[in-house]
Order: C-alpha cells, then structure tokens, then sequence
C-alpha cells in the first residue's frame, strides 16, 4: 500500500485545501486513535502547536476525533516540535501530535506524530493510519468517549529540560545574544532559556500574531539575524525555524554559520572532553570540507538521505549520537531523542564557554568547499540513468576531483528536474564540471 497523505514530515499542505480542513483532520484524529487502540485500552496523547491561526481549527478537531476514538489528549498550546517529544516521554504517554508546517509561512499547516519513546514513527505506523482512514469510524459510547484537559506549566517544564542539557559547572553570563523565535512556537521559550543560563537577552521574531510566522525572520531568513547582532553589538545570535526544531547562527562580525559547520563545533567539544563520537552522520548535501577535517581527527562520517528523518535512522541503526543537516537541523541524541534548536544551540554555546574559543576560532581549519548546483528539466519519461553521455562525464568528474571534491546527481522528488551539484575547494572548478555535467544531462 502506497501512502496517500504522509509525506516524508508528516501530513503537511495549504489549509483549507485537503488534507489540512477541518473534516480530514477529525477523520485523521479518529483513525490515529484507531491505530492506538490496538495496542492500549485507553491511549492519551499530546497536542501542541505553534503559532499560525489556523492551529486552533486544526488543534480542536483533531481533539474531537482522538475523543470520538475513546482517546484521552492532553492539550499544551504554543510549544516546539521538540517540547512535544519531551512532554510525549515525561508524561508517559502513547503519542506526541505537533501541529506545524515547520519554516512554510502561514497559510500552510501539517500535523506530525511521535512515539511514545519521543521519537518519529517509522512508515509501517503511517500505513496503518492510512488503512484506518479507509476504513469506517467506530464511534465510541458515551462512557467510553476521551476526555481532554490542558497540562500545566507545559512551557516551564520544557524550559528546565533544554536547561538541563547545558553543563550544570557552566553558565552564560557575560554573553549578549539575538534570539530570533521566527514568530513560532519558541516565541516564549527560547529567550527565557538563555536567559535563565546568564545571558543578556535582545529578541526578533518573538510577537506573533497568527500570520506572521517565517515572515522575514528566523532560520531560513537570517538577515534579519545578521542585521540585529550588529545593531545590537551581541556576541551570537540565534535563529529558529517556526517549530524550532532548525537553528542557524551568527556571530559578532555577522558570519553565518550552517548546520555542517555548527555540528562540527558540537563534535570537537566532545573530542576536547575525551568523548570522541566514533562517527557522524550527514547527509548527501553535508559539505566535504567537514567531511574531511572530522576523518582527520578520526571521526568516520555517513551521509544519509536528506531529511532528518535518515539522519535519525543511520544514527540509531550505528548506534551513535551526532548527525544534521546543512539546513541547521541537527541531533544530540545524548541531549533529546529528536532534533532541537534550543538544544543545538546550548551545544555550541558550551563549546565556546567551555573552551573559550569563538565558533570561527573552533573552524578555522574548516574552510567550506563551494559548491554549484544546476537544475536540468527532464522531458516526459525520461531515463536520465540511461544517459551515457552524462555517465561518461560523472566518471570523468569523479576522477578529477579525487579527495579534492564530488559529484553528487539525484532527481526532485517535488518536480521533473535533475539536480547536479559539484562541490570542490576551488569555486571555478565546481562551476566548470557543473556546466560539463548539466549539458550532458540536456544532451540526453
């Protein structure tokens, strides 16, 4: 059975188009509790949320059919995605629903699901949801109906737990930072917990009002970032996505630093603690520069599929902790079972405080290789496997950039386009093979 609505985070779209109206996610709410039942007599769940107003809709219509399925639900409000696997464990409960489209902007929204471990549920448990989706409801009586109340101080038990992953010899006082909450879900959290650690505080992107969430601040817009440490003359600035589970960072000078390079600054502070990971894991888009600077301090590094769902998977199938993304979705699984931008970024704070080196300091061996990526559209029914002149080329490429770079060539998953990237220590070079390979590609 193929998968009609989960996609690779979840159920995710433009709200009032399906899936994301208010009948499907009633339907979706009583065909979870379905699922829950086989293995519970009486399931409870957890719902957060971030910040975009169509949360409500969605928030009490999935209350109404996990209820109708005989499903008690806890309700939390406004809390990350990564709160939600916390308060999933610490309550002990048999699911964690996070309500969020993650960075989209406002009219998009989604609904995504944890385990009662705090961790994403493999594909076999969304087929299942599909299958009960199919099938038709079975009202609960009346005795048998959930019942749903709000957790108390959801905000503060989350705050004490990313506190908690911080080094308890340690603290943040004499740093000024930038938290930029993206107008999500960390709009209230995120600046107490530096706070709370001794920093001093300026915050963005922490006033949201239902539409403006993503809107020009937070991970995937840090200008706004960049523009606010200087004007505010902060050490570091910290950046969230909408659910923050993404970080970016900047520092002083307004350097940005990426998910690749902020990973390897959480890996060195385990080395400098003579905790050295036996390995980490990237994905096919992590840069080769970090690649090459962890295996010389004898870290082997994995790439996985992009999305940070594969990262979780190769990091739990060898049995190590470190692994993200460029993107700034990273995990500490000795800190929190899923990734975590507050989290993340207490990682590389420590780093610094612990060693009393900057972030640039710390990656001044890492210079990142460029990279030049290509977008070729294919023709209908096009087997660009099959294309020998493009293979041809890649062995060619390959060949050249021999420790000094790579060729990596995949297909959208969203759109017919072939992507191909190069990626090498001189800018020229990446962009010559990138056009070598492109007109391959076209030529085919």
């Amino acid at each position: 059975m193929s998968r009609q609505f989960f996609g690779t985070d979840g159920i995710r779209g433009t709200v009032g188009q399906g899936p994301i109206t208010a009948d499907f996610m009633l339907r979706l709410g009583h065909a979870v509790g379905q699922v829950l039942r086989q293995s519970a007599q009486r399931p409870a769940v957890v719902i957060g949320k971030d910040t975009r107003i169509s949360g409500y809709m969605i928030e009490s219509a999935l209350e109404a059919g996990f209820v109708s399925a005989g499903v008690d639900v806890h309700l939390c409000g406004p809390l990350p995605t990564p709160g939600v696997a916390y308060l999933t464990r610490a309550l002990r409960l048999d699911l964690g629903v996070v309500i969020s489209a993650s960075h989209n902007p406002y009219p998009d929204n989604g609904v995504k699901f944890f385990s009662a471990k705090g961790e994403k549920l493999p594909d076999s448990w969304e087929l299942a949801v599909e299958a009960a989706l199919a099938q038709a409801p079975v009202w609960a009586s009346s005795a048998m109906l959930g019942k749903a109340q709000r957790v108390a101080d959801s905000r503060g038990r989350y705050i004490e737990f990313c506190k908690a992953s911080f080094a308890s010899e340690l603290s943040l006082k004499g740093l000024k930072l930038v938290v930029d909450a993206a107008h999500g879900a960390a709009y209230q959290i995120a600046p107490d917990v530096f706070h709370e650690l001794g920093a001093q505080v300026h915050t963005i992107g922490c006033k949201p009002d239902g539409l403006n969430i993503n809107d020009g601040v937070g991970a995937t817009s840090p200008q706004a970032l960049v523009d606010a440490v200087k004007a505010q003359g902060a050490d570091y600035g910290i950046a969230l996505d909408g659910d923050a589970d993404r970080l970016q960072m900047v520092d002083a000078t307004g350097r940005l630093f990426n998910g690749d390079e902020l990973l390897y600054v959480m890996a060195m502070d385990r080395i400098d603690q003579g905790n050295q990971p036996p390995g980490v894991v990237g994905t096919l888009m992590t840069n080769m520069a970090v690649e090459l600077a962890l295996q010389a301090r004898g870290v082997e590094v994995v790439r996985a599929k992009v999305g940070d769902r594969y990262v979780l998977e190769e990091l739990q199938a060898r049995g190590w902790q470190l692994g993200g993304e460029s993107s700034g979705h990273l995990l500490a699984l000795d800190r929190h079972t899923t990734g975590d931008g507050i989290v993340s970024a207490l990682q590389v704070l420590q780093a610094v405080r612990r060693t009393g080196r900057s972030v640039t300091d710390t990656l001044a061996e890492v210079q990142l290789f460029p990279q030049t990526m290509i977008n070729v559209r294919l023709r209908e029914g096009q087997d660009w496997r099959a294309n020998a002149a493009l293979t041809r080329t890649w062995r060619e490429a390959d060949a050249a950039l021999a420790g000094k770079g790579r060729v990596l060539i995949r297909a959208s998953g969203t759109e017919p386009v072939l992507r191909v990237m190069v990626e090498a220590n001189e800018a020229a070079v990446a962009a010559a093979w990138a056009q070598q390979l492109a007109e391959a590609a076209k030529a085919g």
